[in-house]
């Protein structure tokens, strides 16, 4: 059973989880798990938003492109070997959700299910994205991260909600 929480309450473990571990992505139909391990929480435009990154050569690029909304999955340990497939495999080439086992469950907000062995997680909305300018970049977070050229797009999504599995 899932409890509703405020859209801060899980803050802490959140970014927590980001530093370590990665948190789940899942966006598209059907939806795909995707590894993250950058983003961020915080208010803008007078809304509770989560931010995500994701780069043009991923398989979720182009869901996401596609999405009006996702979901924000935060594993609880244990799941290092599924949050490595969801990192380094991609969904054009295998069903990640059969792989690793996962079971989704209509969210509440939004049409993009979540993964129900989480947590806990966010339900969001796009509201706004943009691609990473490179020429507003720091040079050097260019020369280390953007190699290939490859810059993020940034997706603004408006937290509709955030439920905490009930133990």
């Amino acid at each position: 059973m899932m409890k509703s929480v405020g859209p801060f309450d899980m803050y802490q473990e959140t970014i927590g989880k980001l530093a370590s571990d990665g948190i789940i992505l899942l966006a598209g139909d059907p939806p795909n798990p995707m590894t993250i391990g950058w983003g961020t929480l915080g208010e803008i435009w007078h809304m509770p938003i989560f931010t995500v990154l994701v780069r043009p050569t991923r398989y979720t690029f182009g869901l996401m492109e596609k999405a009006k909304d996702f979901t924000v999955c935060v594993l609880p340990d244990g799941f290092n070997k599924h949050l490595a497939i969801c990192g380094s495999k991609s969904g054009r080439d295998m069903d990640k959700i059969r792989v690793c086992g996962f079971t989704l469950a209509q969210s509440a907000n939004v049409g993009t299910p979540f993964v129900t062995q989480s947590a806990f997680h966010y339900e969001c909305r796009i509201v706004h994205k943009h691609r990473l300018d490179p020429a507003a970049l720091d040079p050097a977070i260019d020369k280390k991260y953007y190699l290939t050229k490859d810059w993020h797009m940034v997706y603004y999504g408006q937290i509709l909600g955030v439920f905490k599995r009930d133990l």
